[in-house]
């Protein structure tokens, strides 16, 4: 057992040191993202700021060429074998590289999210693009890892590749964890002064090492080679049989029931609930169970025949209520992202269990090819999830503004009478939409500070922002609170000597601010001993306590001119935000700057925030 164990850690390690032989083009995609991220540790903020776009562009474009090198590596191996074409994959993964960072620094920067930003960032969709890439890299790597039926399939690759992640993490956390405690050693005994950096420069190292481990891990796939290696790789232990079939089956089965459940009641009393909890309820469902299905693909227990011969059925019927839902959405809000994201879903997941009903395991490859699809379709020019929903909301608000005559010969004009709510809320919504879509190419009418600025909203259609009345996407929670800020105004302070600013002492007993009056010398104490105990302002003069008071009267004269509750607006006065003291040695006044007091009804609990601003005081 002992030389068993020994023999498969260092078959693990040798399989990282072959990888640098086998996938070449990866392993250098990945040494340079780990040398790009050493330079931006080294170098701090300011110095880093300049360059954090270019870095960031690095980073991208080194990923996506570490993926599509081992896609491509895996797709000569397995079709062609030869050195020149070995050669030539490498060689594209590096292009590929080269051309993504080319590609990202300079066309993929992003518009400044204000004005005066200091740095360039890459754009979402610029980085979503390049994760599209990666996404079916992987999907084809995979693939093609199953590529040769006499030895492998689809899902023995698939569960292949998973293993060899967890794996590679399982390795990289250890090696993370023993290289951090010897580091941790040498600060504590030796070296005091060590360097905070020197812990992330250990994690950049073992995140490369974790990487060559995952890539090393699987077997030779050239079609003239028959490694052993692959059938150990691509079969599932005993756990792992045991964690799927009897344990995830069961509860995707639970699941499955819940949501036919939910189709019955949508029958009987209609649809119900919020489209954003639903969408993301049925995502997980469509995905996480093809994914089961695929991975279950050998498994010959009960529950395992019976969930692959139930899912596709159950999917179908299930994905066919999310339609309506949808069509509903669509109907009350038209195409934006969360819909435009759940309906290309439900296209594929669609799709997909009806290979799975008639093809079974042969629907497998169909299905990854429908994943690519649906990736790259996402991020096109014109109909991707960044383009068509502002077309469709644009449309929208532009039939909408017409009917009311308030776009005239492409021009805005101030509603003549009001609107319906319903318009109102139509209107508030596309813009607000349209607004805050990222590269979003608007009409030369619309103004995208339109949806930023209620002043500028209110004077271009003549109303207030009216927001939609939509359910709750999540259950309330009963919390009741009141926050009050310090209002821009002057502070009379002709009757006090000195002004102190506050000292940092939440949690310590023993931080004051101290200056010499002319009594004597002062300590003043802020004291916030835990995150809900009330403050306490204790003032001592030459080793005697002159004041020591909680703000418990002052909490009772706060909550009760302005009780906690789920109101938002409260206005303070300089009156609500002061508290004044007064001894027969000094006189004090505190100024708050933000006061919150919150009340946890379910938890019972209530919490105390008092932003001390300043401490004015005079002798007498």
């Amino acid at each position: 057992m002992k030389n068993t164990f020994a023999r498969s850690i260092a078959e693990v390690f040798k399989g990282a040191a072959e990888a640098f032989k086998t996938f070449p083009a990866a392993i250098l995609c990945a040494a340079l993202f780990a040398v790009v991220t050493i330079i931006r540790i080294k170098l701090d903020w300011p110095e880093q700021e300049a360059y954090n776009f270019l870095f960031n562009c690095l980073h991208w474009a080194l990923a996506l060429g570490a993926l599509l090198s081992l896609a491509a590596i895996t797709t000569v191996k397995t079709l062609f074998d030869t050195m020149k074409t070995f050669l030539i994959a490498n060689a594209l993964g590096i292009f590929a590289a080269i051309v993504a960072f080319i590609a990202l620094f300079f066309w993929g920067e992003a518009e400044p999210a204000y004005e005066g930003a200091r740095y360039a960032v890459v754009s979402r969709l610029a980085g979503m693009r390049v994760t599209m890439g990666m996404v079916v890299s992987f999907l084809v790597f995979v693939f093609m890892g199953g590529y040769l039926q006499d030895r492998s399939d689809f899902a023995r690759s698939f569960f292949m590749s998973h293993k060899a992640f967890f794996i590679a993490m399982i390795y990289g956390a250890v090696i993370m964890s023993g290289l951090s405690g010897v580091a941790g050693a040498v600060e504590a005994l030796l070296y005091n002064a060590m360097s905070s950096k020197v812990y992330m420069y250990l994690g950049t190292l073992s995140g490369f090492i974790g990487f060559t481990i995952f890539i090393g891990y699987f077997p030779d796939f050239s079609k003239r080679v028959l490694d052993e290696q692959r059938e150990i790789a691509q079969k599932q232990p005993r756990f792992i049989e045991v964690l799927f079939g009897y344990i995830m089956v069961p509860i995707v089965l639970a699941l499955t029931l819940v949501l036919l459940l939910w189709a019955v009641k949508t029958i009987v009393g209609g649809m119900s609930a919020a489209f954003i909890r639903l969408s993301a309820i049925a995502t997980a469902y469509a995905a996480g169970g093809i994914w089961l299905h695929i991975m279950l693909t050998h498994h010959e227990a009960g529950l395992a025949r019976i969930f692959r011969r139930i899912y596709p059925i159950a999917a179908l019927v299930i994905l066919a209520f999310e339609a309506w839902a949808l069509f509903i959405q669509l109907g009350k809000y038209g195409l934006k992202l969360t819909e435009y994201s759940f309906a290309l879903i439900w296209v594929s997941a669609v799709a997909s269990v009806i290979l799975l009903l008639i093809l079974q395991k042969r629907a497998h490859p169909i299905i990854a090819a429908i994943v690519c699809f649906a990736a790259i379709f996402a991020v096109l020019p014109g109909i991707g999830y960044h383009a068509l929903p502002v077309s469709v909301q644009v449309n929208r608000l532009e039939n909408v503004l017409l009917d009311q005559g308030m776009l005239v010969d492409g021009k805005l004009s101030p509603a003549k009478k009001m609107p319906d709510t319903g318009i109102r809320q139509s209107i508030t919504d596309a813009v607000n939409f349209l607004a805050y879509a990222e590269g979003a190419k608007l009409p030369d009418w619309l103004d995208s500070e339109l949806g930023r600025n209620h002043e500028s909203f209110k004077k271009a259609f003549g109303f207030e922002q009216t927001w939609p009345e939509r359910e709750p996407e999540y259950p309330t929670n009963p919390y009741l609170a009141t926050s009050l800020t310090l209002p821009s105004s002057a502070v009379d302070i002709s009757n006090y000597t000195w002004a102190v600013s506050p000292p940092d002492s939440c949690g310590k007993s023993d931080t004051y601010a101290s200056f010499e009056g002319k009594l004597g010398s002062y300590r003043i104490y802020w004291q916030v001993n835990e995150s809900r105990a009330v403050p306490i302002i204790k003032v001592i003069l030459d080793e005697r306590v002159i004041l020591e008071e909680n703000m418990n009267s002052y909490i009772d004269r706060i909550t009760a001119k302005y009780p906690p509750g789920q109101e938002k607006g409260y206005k303070a006065t300089l009156e609500d935000m002061s508290l004044a003291f007064s001894t027969p040695e000094v006189d004090i006044m505190l100024i708050f700057n933000n006061i919150n007091i919150g009340l946890d009804a379910e938890c019972d609990m209530i919490d105390y925030w008092f932003a001390l601003n300043t401490i004015y005081i005079k002798e007498k």
